[in-house]
């Protein structure tokens, strides 16, 4: 895109607009998210994530925001862990897959002494029946499920107002 990436919903913008500074937010995403703007567009949209985080970065100006992409299950509890014990305020993990199959990663989540945020790009309630089940939401403190890319948006609003850094 020539100008950038475009908030896909531009009412949101407003919630993101409040100083916050000094803050640190992990976005941890699973397998196949990587292939996000090429993958199923029709479920995932057209839209890369690194051009969703250029976003992400104009909308929380004085949030690090420190992003991770594996397809490895391994390598995702390494990086949660590593996020939750190294310096993060909070994490917004998308496991993608590994949301209906990892008690491993749900076991990690409830080690991490901040906040997670699940998000499902799709309404993973609506689709196949395998992916109903959600082994991460007991361990999660909340869930965004179906909203597309401003599934990460609304979680980073709710880690940089509920939790702000230092407290």
């Amino acid at each position: 895109m020539a100008n950038g990436p475009k908030n896909e919903n531009p009412g949101l913008t407003y919630l993101c607009e409040v100083g916050v500074h000094n803050m640190v937010i992990a976005i941890v995403n699973g397998p196949n998210l990587n292939l996000l703007g090429r993958r199923e567009p029709d479920l995932y949209g057209h839209t890369s994530f690194e051009e969703h985080l250029t976003l992400l970065r104009r909308l929380f100006p004085g949030v690090e925001i420190r992003y991770y992409q594996s397809n490895v299950e391994g390598e995702i509890i390494n990086h949660l862990q590593q996020a939750g014990f190294g310096g993060a305020h909070g994490i917004v993990l998308n496991a993608g897959a590994y949301s209906h199959t990892s008690l491993a990663i749900a076991d990690t989540i409830k080690a991490l002494p901040v906040p997670v945020i699940a998000v499902h790009i799709t309404n993973v309630h609506s689709r196949e029946p395998e992916r109903r089940t959600d082994l991460l939401l007991g361990a999660c403190k909340g869930n965004i499920s179906g909203l597309g890319l401003d599934g990460y948006t609304l979680a980073m609003q709710f880690l940089t107002h509920s939790y702000p850094a230092g407290n």
